[in-house]
């Protein structure tokens, strides 16, 4: 089926981003993402038109559920340029204009969001990149070509030193099981975060070891797509602050948290904007 957008939507910048995690099935080329569904099958979502008059075609859907899921992880549901209208007159104007129409979209897994965000931990990008990969792949599966994250119910199953084979640190193999055997023993249940609050999500879930705010936090954006999270104690946005305010150090998180009362309720895009200013 084909999809058309009344407002402006920057695919190609959507689809860069998702094409720096290696696990995702995105062909730049093509300007197409293949998405696993947890039902089994693969949609493909395709650009037939541009930024300013975006339109793409969805293959492979089964149900309607899945073409309304597909929606709501790329930010079709919900327009971009109120977005960028509520960010005229901040210190971040520019910024939205340089990257109106570029979406928040969602993890294709929760899971997987919980376990990328778990392995990402106190780790530069390029060997979390590579740590993942090998997780996905010694444990995953790989359909039509899309890899998938294993479920939880293998991955509770392992030994410390299983993970450790990967060049996992022990502390981190711990968490990864450890959360794993929450979700199958039902003491965490990432479906019903679904429902709550932001904050009955944070406090919940940061009960658990291995989790802190900031993987919260990301797990909120990334995982159920909520609008105004932003993760002060993150690098990247300190060190964007650092050289969109002209500054000679980080700032402080008294600093950033200034500026939220102006910024909100969309803390979440500012938080991407940010990063895509130093990307």
């Amino acid at each position: 089926m084909q999809i058309s957008l009344p407002f402006n939507y920057d695919f190609g910048r959507a689809l860069e981003r998702l094409a720096t995690d290696p696990v995702n099935a995105v062909n730049l080329q093509n300007q197409e993402v293949k998405i696993p569904m947890e039902e089994g099958n693969t949609i493909t979502l395709r650009s037939l038109g541009t930024t300013n008059s975006p339109m793409f075609l969805l293959e492979n859907a089964i149900d309607d559920g899945q073409i309304e899921e597909v929606k709501s992880i790329f930010h079709f549901d919900r327009r971009l340029d109120s977005i960028v209208d509520h960010f005229q007159d901040t210190d971040l104007q520019n910024l939205f204009i340089d990257h109106a129409g570029t979406p928040l979209i969602k993890s294709f897994s929760l899971y997987g969001t919980l376990m990328k965000n778990i392995i990402h931990q106190q780790l530069n990008l390029t060997f979390s990149h590579i740590l993942t990969m090998r997780f996905v792949e010694s444990y995953g599966e790989n359909r039509e070509g899309v890899w998938r994250y294993p479920c939880p119910e293998k991955i509770a199953s392992l030994e410390v030193e299983d993970l450790r084979k990967l060049q996992f640190s022990g502390r981190k193999a711990e968490y990864v099981i450890g959360l794993s055997r929450a979700i199958v023993e039902e003491k965490l249940d990432l479906n019903r975060f679904r429902q709550m609050e932001d904050e009955e999500v944070i406090h919940e879930m940061v009960s658990h070891r291995g989790i802190g705010p900031w993987t919260a936090q990301n797990f909120l954006m990334f995982g159920l797509g909520r609008p105004n999270l932003f993760p002060l104690a993150d690098i990247g946005l300190q060190n964007a602050l650092k050289k969109l305010w002209n500054m000679d150090r980080k700032p402080t998180k008294e600093e950033m948290m200034e500026h939220f009362p102006v910024w909100e309720p969309y803390l979440s895009y500012a938080a991407l904007y940010l990063w895509r200013s130093i990307e």
